[in-house]
């Protein structure tokens, strides 16, 4: 028996042909940049042959010197006049990062695409590289290899030009192919026959070295800049998820100082779930650029798809002063197939803000502190105009939750002798093949509606510290316990001060409730906003207790509203109008009844 000898290089599922290995990648995917450095530094090949065309080399070299600001070669397509072929030099291309990690080892680079005739515009319809991090690369590669996209004879031209380039090289230097994906089997079959010089003549055609505006990056870019920007900053495997999660936190940060307005963490949950079913609905695992703005247009507003815009094209090496030529390139200019997405901004402009010449202007401060030195502290009230608004606000949640009761007694049932309530619909349909009517009866729920707790801020962060219990003034407004900002901290008149509710309480009839904040029948509670519904629960003269929050509250309470004959009835926030909540979080406590009269010249 003889001993068993070395693998063969050119078993099934190989790339080693000799001294010669394939490198596939995607074009312009982070992961495989970083897939090809890595196999770079391991192996140390002495020549890194890369599928980019002779045409470009010296450009190309002069683009990695100017790295990491990005560069655009710009030279004519060779169909007509006014038609060019842009090539946007990135680092997260697998391409550039094999020619530049191939420099820094000091291995011989070719450039392996001989440029003559027209290159064939092949789809880039590859599964989703994100999944190379849970696969493994040749797992990948070898599920793609299954499957693999169509051939034409363009492909298989463009490929024995590739293979003609490789057979002229050093057969016995080791040496690492970086190409395309989709050519790798159309190469890999050339390279099995010898292949005859090309035909035409090539022609070395007028090349530009162009400095891509920073405004436009996010256009023109396969990879956004910001997450190209995280790449170049360690350059090693970049976990994509992870960077959208710091993309949506930063625009996040850039929302809430342009509007004022915070995205709340069950904001983060519908981001989640929407850009991930966006992701699904194009084949791909992690959602792009356009679906990460689609979800931030959706589920929050114009605004924050803007801003997760913006903060995905910051690229800070591209502001850096450059001797190129500055160039404002559109996605149209680079990209056969573009999609749109439209933002509307609804952001103050100076236009908007200007106000005929005879109309009064609001009052300021004649000299820094003259509102401050008018507090009294002897009594606080409220400003009536928005105890209307936060009455007729309450009054819209109770009905909210009867409909909620209600639709919760409703049961469907078929048709025997009576149409009870109506004929259901839906159920009727969905049942058709029964031929069956189905009805609907509406049972009474038991029991009103009474107190109402709405919590818009749980205050982990200690941020609202103004806690007071106030009376209603007459029998048609309720008794309020609420938490907020200091109102005196932020003074927009004499004696006013504006707030913003972190949660509040409201129960009727008024003048019952004693202060809810220093009463030690609630010590039990554990933040502001337990302590909010306990005093609901005890307070409420009706069965139903309505609570407003981001998430329900804990099951304890449950026991102690059975305990009291209560029930809650949890309402999420986010199903609520943003635009209404935003009106009615804001409060102002007037230093004094004395001061409602002049309160209308200072509010708004």
């Amino acid at each position: 028996m003889s001993a068993a000898g070395p693998p063969n290089p050119l078993a099934a599922g190989s790339l080693t042909r000799g001294a010669f290995t394939y490198f596939p990648v995607a074009p312009g995917r982070v992961e495989f940049a970083a897939a090809v450095r890595e196999r770079i530094l391991e192996e140390r090949p002495a020549v890194v042959a890369v599928e980019l065309p002779v045409s470009i080399e010296e450009p190309f070299y002069a683009a990695l010197d100017r790295l990491p600001a990005l560069s655009a070669i710009v030279y004519p397509d060779g169909i007509d006049d006014e038609s060019n072929i842009y090539v946007i030099v990135e680092p997260t291309d697998p391409f550039t990062e094999a020619v530049r990690t191939a420099r820094e080892t000091g291995a011989r680079v070719v450039f392996i695409d001989p440029a003559i005739g027209e290159r064939p515009h092949l789809p880039d319809d590859y599964p989703d590289p994100f999944a190379i991090r849970y696969l493994g690369l040749d797992r990948y590669l070898e599920l793609y290899r299954l499957d693999p996209q169509p051939r034409t004879d363009e492909t298989d031209l463009h490929a024995a030009r590739l293979a003609w380039k490789l057979q002229g090289a050093d057969p016995f230097a080791k040496t690492l192919i970086v190409l395309s994906l989709n050519l790798l089997d159309p190469v890999l079959d050339a390279m099995e026959t010898p292949q005859s010089a090309p035909s035409q003549r090539y022609t070395a055609p007028p090349v530009t070295l162009l400095h891509p505006h920073p405004d436009c990056l996010a256009e023109v870019c396969v990879e956004y800049p910001y997450l190209q920007h995280v790449y170049e900053s360690e350059r090693r495997s970049v976990d994509r998820g992870a960077v959208q999660v710091a993309l949506f936190r930063d625009a996040a940060a850039a929302y809430h100082t342009n509007t004022g307005e915070k995205i709340e963490h069950w904001h983060r949950r519908y981001l989640a779930r929407y850009t991930r079913n966006l992701a699904a609905v194009s084949g791909y695992l992690v959602a792009s650029l356009y679906e990460l703005t689609v979800a931030a247009r959706s589920i929050v507003d114009d605004n924050y798809g803007w801003e997760v815009w913006n903060m995905a094209n910051q690229y800070p090496p591209q502001a850096a002063p450059t001797p190129l030529e500055v160039v404002n390139l559109a996605a149209s200019e680079i990209w056969i197939n573009t999609r749109k997405v439209r933002l509307r901004r609804r952001l103050p402009r100076r236009k908007q803000q200007l106000k005929p010449a005879n109309l009064k202007m609001r009052k300021k401060e004649g000299t820094p502190g003259e509102w401050a030195k008018q507090l009294n502290g002897d009594s606080i009230c409220s400003y009536p105009p928005e105890d209307l608004v936060i009455e007729t606000y309450g009054r819209f949640l109770k009905s909210k939750a009867k409909r909620m009761l209600a639709d919760e007694s409703e049961r469907v049932v078929p048709f025997t002798s009576s149409l009870l309530d109506g004929i259901d619909l839906r159920e009727t349909i969905r049942h058709w093949h029964q031929r069956k009517l189905y009805v609907r009866e509406t049972r009474r729920s038991s029991g009103e509606v009474g107190a109402v707790v709405v919590i818009f801020d749980e205050d982990t962060e200690s941020r609202y510290n103004y806690m007071t219990t106030w009376l209603g003034e007459h029998q048609n407004e309720s008794d309020m316990a609420f938490y907020a900002t200091h109102p005196f901290e932020h003074l927009v008149g004499p004696g006013i001060g504006r707030a913003e509710y972190g949660g509040f309480l409201m129960t009727l009839p008024a003048g019952r409730m004693f202060d809810v904040w220093a009463d030690p029948d609630y010590d039990f509670a554990e933040t502001k906003s337990e302590r909010l519904l306990m005093a609901g629960l005890d307070y409420s003269q009706d069965r139903h207790v309505v609570y407003v929050a981001a998430k329900p509250p804990r099951t304890v309470f449950r026991s102690i509203a059975a305990q009291l004959g209560r029930k809650l009835i949890y309402l999420p926030i986010g199903q609520l109008n943003p635009a209404k909540l935003k009106k009615v979080r804001v409060v102002h406590v007037l230093d004094g009844h004395e001061r409602r009269p002049e309160a209308k010249d200072y509010l708004w």
